[in-house]
């Protein structure tokens, strides 16, 4: 929805156009409301909502967040795995020592099929009770992954109600942040790529074969293009479970490569934020940084996928179980946004920087 006054002014023009045959002195009406409706100045249009972001220092020059995906425990008793603690203990250090104003949390949030109520207790006992830091008391910005599509998402839509820092308000959505002191924006991309691809099984390494809902899935690709042709975000991110490239186990997804890609190329995104491999992983291609944050909960060194990327575009992998687990930290500024991968023992890997979008 770009704007209220072309939506106004396409309702118009349909109803005339129905009522042509029996109510020309109605259609003659309508069609000057509807001019008088494209009259209307720009201003009518619906504004982007911005989210605020608390306890912003007065100094303050940008946004700080940490990506985590596959960070889901078990269904079964203590619920969490000793990656998925080790990752959480490092993620409450570094959110202190350099900042998170919050976490976007990449999907596959309760293994292996979701949960199957708002009242299940797997959000206490995978989620509450495991990142319990003061540091990490921030919004978490939740997708739904595979295994959660297994369960019921819109259960974890609904806890959005009970909990003070989980927001998920629907399947897909947008969020705008102001980089305070610069003048300068931050766009988040939040998908549902289960939705648009379909569901996979990891047991035999199943790859998605389609959308469930077809309508669904060609609904949200719409809104997505409505989104991103219409951004004017200086930082522009899109975030799915799914990966666009990766080395690893799950290697790309065709279905994005195909829907998605185009879109990042075209409409100049900074960067893609995932998970479903079980590592860190940043890629780069045709100026659109991908990363893969999967290492919430399980490691996997898989790399049977890595000729099946572009030439030269890995910067950066690990899989491997002596990291005890990973995550990214993500700081925007007024002119670039830099990335940092950790693993859970406690020391950085690896560091990149990206630049700001260029609309010329």
């Amino acid at each position: 929805m770009r704007c209220l006054v072309l939506h106004l002014h396409c309702l118009v023009l349909l109803e005339a156009k129905c009522l042509t045959v029996v109510f020309s002195p109605l259609k003659m009406a309508l069609t000057l409301v509807s001019i008088l409706i494209v009259a209307i100045p720009v201003a009518y249009c619906y504004p982007t909502a911005f989210q605020d972001l608390e306890e912003l220092g007065k100094n303050r020059t940008s946004i700080k967040f940490l990506a985590v995906g596959d960070w889901g425990g078990m269904p079964y008793p203590p619920y969490v795995t000793a990656v998925q603690k080790a990752t959480a203990r490092e993620m409450s250090k570094v959110a202190e020592q350099m900042g998170a104003d919050f976490v976007l949390a990449l999907g596959d949030n309760f293994y292996y099929r979701g949960v199957d109520s708002v009242d299940s207790p797997r959000f206490k006992n995978t989620f509450e009770s495991v990142y319990t830091a003061k540091s990490l008391k921030v919004p978490w910005y939740v997708l739904a992954g595979n295994h959660d599509h297994a369960g019921n998402v819109k259960a974890q839509i609904e806890y959005s109600k009970k909990s003070d820092r989980w927001k998920f308000p629907a399947y897909y959505y947008e969020l705008n942040f102001h980089i305070p002191n610069t003048g300068k924006t931050l766009t988040i991309i939040m998908l549902d790529t289960i939705m648009l691809c379909g569901n996979s099984d990891d047991y035999v390494d199943e790859k998605p074969r389609g959308p469930l809902s077809a309508v669904d899935a060609n609904r949200q690709l719409t809104w997505l293009q409505e989104r991103l042709a219409r951004s004017t975000a200086d930082f522009l991110l899109v975030a799915g479970h799914y990966p666009v490239w990766s080395v690893s186990e799950h290697g790309p997804t065709e279905c994005l490569l195909q829907r998605l890609h185009p879109l990042l190329n075209k409409y100049k995104a900074t960067a893609y934020l995932c998970g479903h491999d079980h590592n860190l992983q940043y890629i780069e291609e045709t100026g659109v940084g991908y990363v893969v944050s999967g290492a919430g909960n399980f490691l996997d060194p898989d790399v049977r996928h890595w000729n099946h990327v572009p030439k030269g575009s890995v910067k950066f992998f690990t899989g491997q179980a002596s990291t005890l687990g990973g995550f990214v930290h993500a700081e925007v500024t007024e002119n670039k946004m830099i990335l940092t991968y950790f693993q859970a023992k406690g020391t950085s890997l690896y560091r990149t920087v990206l630049s700001q979008r260029s609309f010329e």
